[in-house]
């Protein structure tokens, strides 16, 4: 068994730029279960990085503080690979590493549980909360305010001001395991959480956090939890092989996509909402055009590929975590085979590939140049993703999809070709 098809040799893929990594000082109790970091997220507006370094323990970073650690520029572009830098973090509560009252203040946070779940999210003044019969609310959430939801094995889901790093909202009705959180993009403060408890709960942080929906379907642990860019269609994945649709204006069920042959783990949509990845213990991710409910693009990590019967035993090829890259062009994953390897959405083999021998999770920054990827020892390590120019044919496609379906674009009277670039589908 290979990690990549015969026609591809590693030694010409290309090789990921390693950028620096943050690392947690190891002590003896370290080596015991608690210690990994099994979210990483970055905060939409690029002001901050966060991850759960284990212990119970997240930390809140300033974005431009981890770029210039590592000697790179605003915008991510790297200095020479050769010489990454390594930024060790302590879990003194009262440290900051900016003393500016100007500038953001890192902070260390103590969430009392192991964290499984971090999501980032900010307020547009004018999305009103849905609960319209409450006109007084204990928690006003100003557009300038950002919010971090963390989500522990006890099942609670605790809300933090970021930029004070004080706890603003406790939220309990899990029973089990909060594995993964996701705001709405649209500034609503609307939160959604999937639970080892088999459901996903809905959360109105405008309306003090009021929970206003409970999920129902999967039959089993639900690990990832993904929002369309318009806020409007939720995806859903756990232990099971099919992959949950939701209308999120109605809470019913859209569809269930099948095409897995193992617990499919991680899901995120590209930024125009036209295509939906997934990833599976079975060894693949799939691109998906979910207007459809089609397969558009098989992304393997083991060669020959597992038949459907086989494919939960290829356990050193689990693909753990999947990130798709702010510029609708890059995907990259995380594997059980210690490799990290960046896609090209227009290819079946890596554009790029980096060792890391114990990762779990990763998540790309908010403009997309760096790729952040948490491991099994509670440290986070960066690398460049692999970056050209966007032609303006790619523009002009994202900026149509983000306001046309599929089957919109299916009716329009253009040349073939023409369709079948609008709608990804590949050749």
């Amino acid at each position: 068994m290979a990690s990549f098809p015969d026609s591809v040799q590693e030694n010409d893929l290309g090789k990921a730029k390693f950028i620096g990594e943050l690392l947690v000082p190891v002590a003896p109790f370290d080596h015991k279960t608690g210690r990994e970091t099994w979210t990483v997220a970055f905060a939409p507006n690029g002001s901050y990085f966060a991850w759960s370094q284990g212990h119970r323990i997240v930390r809140l970073i300033p974005w431009t503080k981890c770029l210039k650690n590592f000697s790179m520029g605003h915008g991510g572009k790297g200095t020479d690979a050769s010489s990454p830098r390594h930024v060790s973090h302590h879990n003194s509560e009262g440290e900051h590493a900016i003393s500016m009252a100007s500038e953001p203040l890192e902070h260390t946070i103590d969430c009392g549980e192991i964290v499984w779940g971090l999501a980032f999210g900010s307020s547009v003044p004018e999305k009103q909360s849905r609960c319209v019969n409450i006109g007084w609310h204990r928690f006003k959430f100003g557009q300038d305010q950002l919010l971090l939801a963390t989500g522990l094995s006890n099942g609670r889901i605790k809300i933090w001001d970021v930029y004070t790093g004080k706890l603003l909202v406790n939220l309990m009705d899990h029973t089990d395991v909060v594995r993964h959180l996701t705001f709405a993009p649209d500034g609503s403060l609307m939160l959604v959480s999937a639970s080892r408890d088999k459901t996903l709960r809905v959360w109105d942080l405008k309306d003090d956090g009021n929970m206003v929906k409970i999920l129902r379907g999967h039959p089993n642990w639900v690990y990832c939890c993904a929002f369309s860019p318009d806020s409007k269609t939720l995806c859903s994945v756990g232990m099971g092989k099919a992959v949950f649709l939701w209308n999120m204006d109605k809470y019913t069920l859209i569809e269930k996509l099948e095409g897995h042959h193992n617990d499919v783990v991680s899901c995120e949509f590209s930024p125009d909402g036209a295509l939906l990845a997934t990833a599976s213990y079975d060894t693949r991710v799939i691109v998906w055009d979910h207007h459809k409910a089609s397969i558009l693009l098989e992304l393997g990590h083991l060669f020959p590929p597992p038949s459907p019967i086989f494919a939960g035993g290829s356990n050193d090829r689990w693909v753990r975590s999947l990130a798709f890259c702010p510029d609708g062009r890059h995907i990259a994953s995380v594997t059980d085979d210690r490799l990290v390897r960046f896609w090209s959405i227009e290819e079946r083999a890596p554009q790029a590939i980096a060792p890391l021998s114990n990762g779990l999770c990763c998540a790309f920054s908010a403009e997309g140049s760096v790729l952040a990827v948490g491991t099994r020892d509670g440290s986070v390590h960066f690398w460049e993703c692999p970056r050209s120019v966007a032609s303006l044919q790619h523009m002009s496609r994202m900026a149509l999809r983000r306001v046309m379906t599929t089957q919109q674009v299916e009716s329009l009277a253009i040349p073939t070709p023409l369709r079948d670039y609008l709608i990804y589908r590949v050749v």
